[in-house]
């Protein structure tokens, strides 16, 4: 697989490639071992930004599949409540505490988590690039920005709702006052989220000891909801209800959105502080306040309207719907910096053209804005706020990009045991077919709200899958093209060598996908300048499927004549690529050379659509729109400005 190619240009991946081979690398999340301090702040850390997302669904969860299991009349039947809750409290169990906690956080790619990282780990496992895996780890990718859109579009109105409790007459801006939320929470990504970050933990960390506190309060109004307890009140529940039941089920579902999360961020924060926090905090919290929520219902039916607010005397409504605001606002800003993070990761392995990424924190390398990609989810997002309007009417929207991505997870999972885990087949499919058949099932489940609300997801996944595959395929095929009329470097070494053309003092550092032919950067320097540098390095970024390479692994050198040679340049798909930084390594293998004395020759492309092209004319539209936005490669590299040299070529794809 390759990554990254230049400016609108050289889609053909000129700069960079991609390597299989595992390289070994370092991640914080890798060791699992931290100093007592350390082990605290990444503690308290991962509660705001791991759970901000599950820690925020007992605002409409338990409601939701209440709803659902009556029919959408609000009734309260006691067999239903205590069914529908114990879906809830074993969804939680199996799906995040099983799966997620237990499982899947030791299928850790060199430290790092999420769909992306397990896709590249299951390549690695099997020795080879299979389409299978790739096309998993794109749908599971797809999905999780469909999900980044509703996330902060449920949990914002979720939470601006609640002020109507205190002010009915507010009922009118509810709408208005979370979109305005929505675009401060977007208009400050582009200052950055480190200082506010630290904040994330110790709120997210109040939130659960009063959700906590709340459910206790009530648990007494009925102490015999602790007999949702038993998984046979939900099992009978589903027996019985039929088509009913799966719709509450999709709802049920509700309650373990932001599982992916955790697995997601095990890199930032390693995996026993994600696994403590859980154990320790959030479980039981969460658990504690769907009971209380419960009981409450049982003694008052009427509470359905917002049983979660109804938890708390009137008189702390004001301190606990500004919580609940706060603590959506987190939520939704772990999903953003999330969408950030896969995104980076999708370029590094180019599934995704090269964006423009600015760091937001000089001690925490995580920290990232991607404007494009923030446009992007901005515009979803209010989209989504508009077009349903309330939490109620999203919740049936809510669900099916979350299990979708589940079940991919699952299935890559299932290899990584079986070939990186090296279990035997029979012991891996033990493991991860009750999760896969408990994704499914869920799956099912929320499909049944398509036509209510859940195509919009499923409408955003295919449109990033699209433009993935068309960008995946486009610069296949630009490549292919480009080689045919490609003369080998070793052939032109030869002849440049045998008649050098007049020579100019300095190194030229051609960037190339491609080793083994001549950049077209050279090529077209050579028939319009008619002139060589005194030294000439062919240079290939390579993204190796590991997230980071250490600096020894980072610089591999060649020597093809006494003036040309080649210079391999590996970083993970989670490292930054900046080249005169790596460059600087070479001087350890014996290279001097000077920067202010070096040019950089880029090939930009111009891409146009051919007569005869292998895609359809709207995927070629598709794919030099997408190539028109790529950043600069000179920007994308961090190469100096002033020392590179763009040829460019138009070329139909």
């Amino acid at each position: 697989m390759t990554t990254g190619a230049s400016g609108p240009l050289s889609q053909a991946g000129d700069e960079q490639t991609s390597v299989d081979s595992p390289v070994p690398g370092h991640s914080p999340g890798a060791t699992g071992s931290h100093s007592t301090s350390a082990f605290w702040t990444l503690f308290i850390g991962s509660i705001g930004v791991v759970y901000g997302d599950i820690g925020t669904s007992p605002l409409y969860a338990l409601r939701e599949a209440v709803m659902a299991a009556s029919g959408g009349h609000g009734g309260i039947d006691r067999e239903n409540l205590l069914g529908v809750l114990s879906l809830i409290l074993w969804a939680l169990t199996i799906i995040v505490t099983l799966k997620y906690v237990l499982v899947l956080l030791r299928a850790d790619n060199d430290g790092e988590g999420g769909t992306l990282s397990l896709m590249a780990l299951a390549q690695r496992s099997i020795g080879r690039q299979t389409q299978a895996i790739f096309l998993l780890g794109v749908c599971g990718a797809a999905l999780f920005f469909g999900d980044a859109m509703i996330t902060p579009a449920i949990s914002v109105l979720s939470a601006v709702e609640g002020v109507k409790l205190i002010a009915p007459n507010f009922e009118p801006y509810v709408l208005s006052t979370t979109v305005v939320i929505i675009f401060g929470l977007f208009f400050a990504q582009s200052r950055g989220t480190a200082k506010v970050a630290t904040w994330f933990g110790p709120i997210m960390v109040v939130w659960m000891v009063v959700m906590a506190v709340g459910g206790v309060i009530h648990i007494a109004d009925e102490p015999h909801i602790f007999a949702s307890v038993n998984p046979w009140y939900g099992v009978h529940f589903l027996a019985t209800h039929g088509g009913t039941g799966l719709l509450a089920l999709g709802a049920v579902f509700l309650s373990v959105t932001g599982a992916e999360a955790l697995y997601a961020d095990l890199g930032h924060f390693g995996k026993k502080p994600i696994q403590r926090a859980w154990l320790t905090l959030v479980f039981p919290a969460l658990a504690l306040n769907y009971l209380g929520q419960g009981a409450l219902l049982l003694s008052d039916p009427t509470a359905l309207e917002n049983p979660f607010f109804r938890l708390y005397p009137e008189v702390t409504l004001p301190v606990i719907v500004m919580l609940a605001t706060l603590a959506t606002i987190i939520a939704s800003q772990a999903v953003i910096t999330g969408a950030f993070s896969l995104t980076r990761q999708a370029i590094q392995l180019r599934l995704l053209p090269r964006l423009d990424i600015r760091h937001t924190s000089e001690s925490q390398e995580g920290q990232i804005y991607m404007p494009q990609v923030n446009k992007v989810l901005l515009v979803g997002v209010l989209f989504i706020v508009v077009l349903f309007g309330s939490s109620d009417r999203l919740a049936t929207a809510y669900g099916i990009a979350v299990t979708g991505t589940m079940v991919v997870t699952a299935c890559l999972a299932f290899i990584v045991a079986w070939k990186n885990w090296h279990w035997p087949l029979w012991a891996a499919v033990m493991l991860m077919a009750p999760f896969l058949v408990t994704d499914l099932v869920f799956f099912g489940a929320n499909l049944i709200k398509v036509v209510e609300g859940g195509y919009v997801p499923l409408m955003i996944a295919v449109g990033f899958m699209i433009s993935m595959w068309t960008w995946t395929r486009g610069t296949r095929i630009l490549f292919e093209k480009t080689r045919r009329d490609d003369i080998p470097l070793q052939e032109l070494v030869d002849r440049l060598e045998k008649k050098p053309p007049h020579r100019v003092a300095g190194t030229a550092i051609f960037l190339t996908s491609d080793p083994v032919t001549s950049p077209v950067a050279l090529l077209h320097s050579l028939k319009h300048y008619k002139v060589l540098h005194e030294k000439n390095v062919m240079l290939t970024v390579v993204t190796a499927n590991v997230p980071r390479v250490p600096d020894a692994e980072r610089i591999k050198m060649e020597v093809i004549s006494p003036s040309f040679s080649r210079v391999f340049m590996t970083f993970g798909y989670m490292d930054e690529p900046n080249v005169p930084k790596a460059l600087a390594l070479c001087r350890k293998q014996g290279w001097r050379f000077d920067i202010m004395s070096t040019s950089f020759f880029v090939s930009r492309r111009s891409i146009r659509a051919g007569r005869k092209s292998e895609m359809p004319l709207w995927q070629d539209n598709l794919f030099i729109l997408l190539a028109n936005n790529a950043t600069d490669a000179s920007e994308y590299f961090q190469i100096p400005t002033g020392r590179v040299v763009e040829i460019g070529a138009q070329i139909a794809v």
